[in-house]
């Protein structure tokens, strides 16, 4: 079975098979359209102009109904993406209300920072420094709410680790106080009197931060 080859889409250089192939070609097309226009109730124009500038037209109905169509659809479509005057007006004042108050706003930072102070008043100068004065004010409260929240929270802190050294200090009695009654109800008859002695004092609370006292056995 023969396979056809695939034609090459470039410019024939040969006049005559070039002439053959555009009319062969604009013939198809023109049944193509034909078919397009029946098949889905489209309207289509074509229009071809050829290498040597003739006219070749189709139109499934009224060529120039078809032109005029597609004039008014390409200025609707303009009219859509362009908005009105009147929205543009709007857009434009707003556009410089925002320009000039940023302005404004930014002089009046610089001007809060020392900068572009030419050209003030005695008046204008007083209502700057009454502004400064106020933020400043401001400034220095907010500081002393911060340093006392850290103060606070520093107490806190210290108060947390006092009662956990008080409970270690507890437990570190409970332990030495059970140490003491282990040799006491041991009866061993080897125990020392220094060993009696911590017996009589068992029980008795001792502050161990001072206490230096080590236990021996004899």
């Amino acid at each position: 079975m023969m396979v056809r080859e695939k034609v090459q889409i470039k410019k024939i250089d040969n006049a005559t098979a070039r002439r053959v192939t555009f009319s062969k070609r604009r013939r198809g097309l023109f049944k193509k359209a034909e078919e397009l226009s029946v098949l889905c109730d489209a309207d289509v124009a074509i229009i071809l102009f050829s290498s040597n500038d003739k006219l070749f037209h189709y139109s499934s109905s009224s060529m120039e109904e078809v032109l005029e169509r597609r004039s008014l659809h390409s200025k609707n479509l303009e009219k859509l993406n362009q908005p009105s005057l009147e929205l543009q007006l709007v857009e434009d004042t707003n556009y410089a209300n925002l320009s000039k108050e940023v302005a404004e706003r930014t002089l009046h930072l610089r001007r809060l920072r020392g900068e572009e102070l030419q050209g003030l008043t005695i008046e204008e100068l007083n209502q700057l420094e009454k502004s400064l004065e106020t933020g400043l004010s401001r400034v220095v409260a907010k500081k002393g709410e911060v340093i006392m929240n850290e103060i606070h929270h520093l107490h806190e802190k210290e108060v947390k680790l006092m009662e956990e050294n008080d409970n270690l200090r507890q437990e570190l009695l409970k332990i030495s106080n059970a140490r003491k009654r282990i040799i006491c109800d041991s009866g061993d008859e080897g125990v020392s009197s220094e060993s009696t002695n911590i017996c009589n004092s068992a029980g008795t609370p001792q502050d161990y931060e001072s206490s230096g006292t080590s236990l021996k056995l004899g």
